[in-house]
């Protein structure tokens, strides 16, 4: 699904814009105000591109024309929460200190935007299906097989019985012993993973409910019964994903936060259990 918000847009269909109207992205990035107060002709001008070139770009951006896009982008810098991608996009002359605060500055303001966009309704239903499953798997292939980890890691506290899988032939197997107590959080950056989908396919036709921490309008989101829509925003030109996957470790939290304040009564005495086991672990002070 295509954001309102034309930076946005700017951001996730950048690689996929020719190069004229790349010099147009580029431009939108570093001057998104004075968009705002400029007509077309003048835009093209400003640029070194032909007005076609304008509208061309302002479709591949998900606006009906010019105006549009001037109108959304209004509304977005018109917001307080709008986030800035000029301020995020790493540059190989950036110093250290331009460094770290654009990593951070990014994966706060993408934080922010997943929490305002978030479905509550699909997300307080996903916690009381988790809360009731009999078993619970976590899907996830790259960079999100960590956070599947990270999930089971967190669940096992919660009297719940959680796996990690990011195998395909192992999801495969686990998909085809599922019943309709089972449940499958799957996770995915893109949602268009092949071996994730199959292995989600498999599980849905054996009763399992599907929860998913993915795009929307993505072929996965399509399969879960309860999509938690995320679609974080990534500059992979220098390095590998990062705010996608501190995005989805933060929905784990959330999920798990949820189970354990429904779970809450019962939970004490494990919890007092597992920290009790945990302190043998740790080295005692001098």
């Amino acid at each position: 699904m295509l954001s309102n918000d034309p930076i946005i847009e700017v951001g996730r269909q950048y690689d996929s814009l020719r190069r004229s109207e790349k010099k147009i992205a580029d431009w939108v990035l570093n001057e998104p105000s004075s968009c705002i107060s400029l007509n077309i002709g003048q835009v093209a001008k400003q640029v070194g591109v032909s007005e076609l070139t304008v509208m061309r770009f302002c479709k591949a951006i998900g606006c009906k024309g010019f105006q549009d896009f001037k109108l959304k982008l209004a509304q977005t810098l018109g917001t307080a929460s709008a986030p800035r991608f000029t301020s995020m996009k790493l540059d190989r002359d950036d110093n250290t200190e331009s460094l770290k605060n654009k990593v951070f500055d990014s994966t706060i303001q993408e934080l922010m935007q997943v929490r305002d966009r978030m479905d509550i309704a699909c997300l307080q239903s996903a916690i009381e299906v988790l809360v009731g499953a009999r078993r619970i798997e976590f899907f996830g292939f790259g960079a999100s097989a960590a956070v599947a980890r990270d999930a089971r890691h967190k669940f096992i506290r919660l009297k719940a019985t959680a796996v990690a899988c990011a195998d395909p032939h192992i999801q495969l197997i686990s998909a085809s012993t599922m019943t309709r107590d089972d449940v499958v959080v799957a996770i995915s950056q893109t949602g268009r993973s092949k071996d994730l989908i199959h292995s989600v396919k498999l599980a849905r036709e054996h009763g399992a409910t599907i929860i998913g921490i993915c795009p929307n309008s993505t072929p996965l989101a399509e399969l879960c019964d309860f999509p938690l829509a995320i679609a974080a925003e990534e500059n992979t030109d220098l390095f590998t994903p990062l705010t996608s996957r501190i995005v989805h470790l933060v929905v784990i939290d959330v999920l798990a936060a949820g189970v354990a304040m429904q779970k809450e009564p019962e939970l004490e005495s494990q919890l007092k259990s597992i920290k009790k086991g945990l302190r043998s672990l740790r080295v005692k002070d001098l």
